[in-house]
């Protein structure tokens, strides 16, 4: 698990230096750069030990007959048995690394050798004897991947910050990318803040020669069926236990201790479970409390007593951290590591659990996440399949119903859930299913933008990248199916696994996902939907796995986000800070936003007229990201009052 960087085409060694030192915090342990001006080819990496923690390890790492090198960053969970076939072949090593393995599997099958991979992974590697370059990315996107074309080479880095290293890289902004983060409060991939910067999609590839990107391709997709045969319900309970097992054992394999998250939800309590039956030894978890009574507020049911009620029922360690509303204090922080402005304060928590394990020496921890965008469980999955009682109406009945719903008062998380479910029924097929996805109505996002970015943004549809996906997707495939589908390509993906990868390197440690293993996917979209989604009960299948392992008061307890009382802290410690951020000079100045708008909207959420806290939190995310990532030379931290810190 590292940071790697690096380029093609034109450079010197001093930018390879500081792209891979813009990630030192990705790998703490080693470093390592190489630059062959000869090739055309500069590569570096931060490295965290987990596989193989001797030197043998330091990358970037050739091959036995140097012919092929590496930077990589991720693990590969079945490498002991790939290693052992390419042994069998007659290929040599020098290290007990996942590294090597992947450089001689790819000295075997070439491109090919990426279907064989399951784990997590970006990497580049250069072939002398090609003369180009492979970059890749695993198939959900767990591990980030950066990329930038100019006129001398193409960029790469695990993150953002590392390709702004480069003077010559353009720091304009891209409209689609704030409307985007304002629509859905995250950006979907390929886009990011910056016109020059693009995100390397899940599941793809690239080769690439002399700084010109030859050949894109897709390795890996999403593998919805258009049809889904009938299981029997008993041998899917059985089938899906078995799969999660192993996903979870495979995940295990590394060189230290491994923890996990532990929120007391299904999710990592399932992942928990299976962990230490598999170890057969308490394994450390780690959770996140807040200081006073949040249980109730903004949707948040507090999981400290059900985390420590699923530790003491599988007897495993749990170390917890109490927060309060100095919480926000780390907000520029968050953004910093994230290297892009998501409004979400989730990020926030997960950093201070990755602080809290690296502090008790653990270097890699397993995490639930993927399994509401796997099995369902989000509320939209439910609203989706309740469709059926109104979407055979006339677009005229359904045009009402849309304004209807924009009639309907914010207060309650219960009017707000209602207003969503009915505020996009006027749309039609693919747009329809997109919309579920948005924060706010895309009309709302325009009157928020200043003029120039309106005009920039014409003819275009914010929902482009979505649509597109669900076109790809095979005919008769369920409805719920294909918004799983989207879940993983851009909301997973885009959102929870970026944040959960950034804000825990940042603390160098190494989350891993056995839900999203690929067999546990493949297995999970051969399933029936009514062995996932069963009325309001989602995820039904891996509860009823997990009515054999733990509480059933686990198993049923309510839905609740990963985040914290955004709403409370806009009207209190962080209502200066939009005031400021937000302010009608700043905003005129940056040339992003109506400053007009802006008001009204923050107004209206302070009178109470609008539910707009998380669009709110959006304009201030990108104000700051702006920042950080534009206004200096390079990426810079901020402190709360808006000044540089180191």
């Amino acid at each position: 698990m590292c940071g790697i960087a690096g380029f093609s085409g034109a450079g010197d060694a001093d930018l390879l230096e500081r792209m891979t030192q813009a990630v030192t915090h990705r790998g703490p342990d080693d470093a390592g750069t190489l630059h062959l001006p000869e090739h055309g080819v500069a590569l570096g990496q931060r490295r965290l030990s987990i596989i193989d923690l001797s030197p043998r390890g330091h990358q970037p790492m050739w091959d036995a007959t140097g012919e092929v090198v590496i930077v990589y960053n991720g693990e590969l969970y079945n490498y002991r048995e790939l290693g052992a076939e390419l042994r069998e072949a007659g290929f040599a090593f020098q290290s007990d690394s996942d590294t090597e393995v992947i450089l001689n599997l790819y000295r075997r099958d070439g491109e090919a050798m990426l279907e064989r991979l399951n784990g997590i992974f970006a990497f580049a590697l250069f072939d002398k004897s090609r003369g180009g370059m492979l970059i890749a990315r695993d198939g959900l996107g767990v591990k980030p991947l950066y990329l930038a074309e100019t006129r001398d080479r193409l960029l790469f880095g695990s993150e953002l910050k590392s390709l702004l290293q480069d003077e010559a890289l353009d720091r304009s902004i891209d409209p689609e990318a704030v409307r985007a983060h304002l629509t859905y409060l995250w950006c979907p991939a390929p886009h990011t803040m910056l016109r020059s910067v693009r995100k390397l999609e899940p599941g793809h590839a690239l080769w690439v020669e002399n700084g010109k990107v030859l050949r894109r391709f897709r390795h890996y997709d999403i593998p919805v069926r258009g049809q889904v045969a009938p299981v029997a319900e008993a041998a899917a309970i059985d089938e899906v236990e078995g799969a999660l097992r192993t996903a979870v054992e495979r995940q295990l394999v590394a060189d230290v201790q491994v923890g996990a998250f532990l929120s007391g939800g299904l999710d990592s309590s399932a992942v928990v479970s299976m962990a230490r039956q598999a170890l057969g030894e308490r394994i450390p978890c780690f959770t996140i409390g807040f200081e006073g009574d949040v249980a109730g507020v903004e949707g948040i049911t507090a999981d400290l007593p059900y985390a420590r009620r699923v530790a003491k029922h599988l007897d495993v360690d749990l170390h917890e951290i109490h927060v309060g509303p100095e919480m926000v204090d780390e907000l520029e922080t968050m953004l910093f590591h994230l290297d892009e402005p998501q409004a979400d304060p989730a990020p926030i928590n997960a950093l201070f659990i990755a602080r809290l394990a690296r502090e008790h020496d653990i270097k890699v921890l397993l995490s639930g996440a993927g399994g509401d965008d796997l099995f369902t469980g989000y509320r939209r999955h439910y609203a989706l399949l309740q469709e059926g009682a109104w979407s055979w109406l006339p677009g005229p009945a359904r045009r009402v119903l849309s304004a209807a719903a924009g009639s309907i008062p914010p207060r309650g998380a219960l009017s707000r859930r209602v207003r969503k479910a009915l505020e996009y029924a006027h749309l039609d097929g693919d747009a329809r299913l997109a919309s579920y996805f948005y924060w706010i109505p895309p009309e709302r996002v325009e009157g928020l933008l200043a003029p120039d970015l309106r005009g920039a943004l014409a003819g275009s549809r914010v929902d482009a990248p979505l649509l597109a996906s669900l076109a790809r997707l095979p005919e008769g495939a369920h409805p719920l199916d294909r918004m799983l589908a989207l879940e993983m390509l851009y909301f997973l993906a885009d959102h929870n696994l970026n944040y959960t990868d950034k804000t825990s390197m940042a603390a160098g440690v190494e989350v891993r996902v056995p839900l999203l293993d690929p067999d546990l996917v493949d297995l999970a979209m051969r399933l029936p939907m009514d062995l996932k989604q069963r009325g309001r009960e989602g995820k039904w299948i891996l509860r009823q796995v997990m009515r054999r392992h733990l509480p059933a008061d686990v198993i049923d307890r309510p839905k609740t986000g990963f985040g914290a009382p955004l709403r409370q802290w806009l009207r209190g410690p962080l209502r200066p800070v939009v005031d400021d951020v937000l302010s009608e000079t700043t905003l005129t100045a940056r040339g992003l936003f109506d400053p007009a708008g802006v008001a009204r909207l923050v107004r209206d959420d302070r009178d109470g007229r609008v539910d707009a806290a998380y669009t709110i939190f959006s304009l201030l995310c990108i104000e700051l990201w702006c920042r950080m990532f534009l206004d200096p030379a390079v990426p810079t931290p901020i402190d709360r009052r808006g000044a540089s810190s180191s």
